[in-house]
């Protein structure tokens, strides 16, 4: 049987977005993170990240600088007994500098190629997965991918169609209750 997964974007949703968050002393971790993530691991979700990280491809930071900072993410995760099961990370972009990493990619989301791997890689159910991203090119991606159930983080943006706006994780947390016990 395909599980439950919870999908999430990184900068803006796991960490407070500062533009371009390639290391340890740039990374803070959003309010209910963590209280969040083991509630829903309570209920059955298997976790993982997917994050657009266009900073290696722009040369704002290394992919060994993204890997080391992913390292340190995890074991903080551990730590809070938080169980991410998957990162992805897509450093190209068609603006970047670096020119192995300067170009359009089946990966890059608003295109749902990290979220069709992680579907398939964690043996997930899309109609009962969840994808929480700040941007509306993460729900997009996420939609493309089949994923069901689509939460905006923000206060600010407009969700579309077969999207749901939550300003926190204790509205995050309420939704993940409502969508478990139906």
């Amino acid at each position: 049987m395909l599980g439950r997964g919870l999908l999430l974007d990184r900068d803006g949703v796991v960490n407070h977005d500062t533009a371009y968050v390639g290391f340890r002393e740039q990374f803070q971790f959003i309010d209910g993170i963590f209280d969040f993530l083991r509630a829903a691991q309570d209920v059955g979700y298997r976790l993982a990240i997917l994050t657009n990280q266009a900073g290696v491809g722009r040369g704002k930071y290394t992919a060994e600088d993204y890997y080391k900072l992913t390292e340190w993410m995890l074991r903080e995760f551990s730590a809070q007994h938080v169980n991410v099961e998957l990162v992805l990370g897509c450093f190209e972009h068609p603006d970047a500098v670096l020119p192995e990493y300067k170009r359009e990619s089946y990966w890059r989301k608003p295109n749902p190629g990290m979220v069709l791997e992680a579907i398939q890689k964690l043996r997930l159910n899309p109609s009962r997965s969840v994808f929480i991203g700040d941007q509306l090119r993460d729900l997009e991606a996420a939609a493309a991918g089949g994923v069901a159930h689509r939460l905006l983080l923000s206060d600010t943006l407009t969700p579309a169609a077969g999207m749901v706006r939550i300003a926190s994780y204790a509205e995050a947390k309420v939704f993940l209750h409502k969508i478990s016990t139906a």
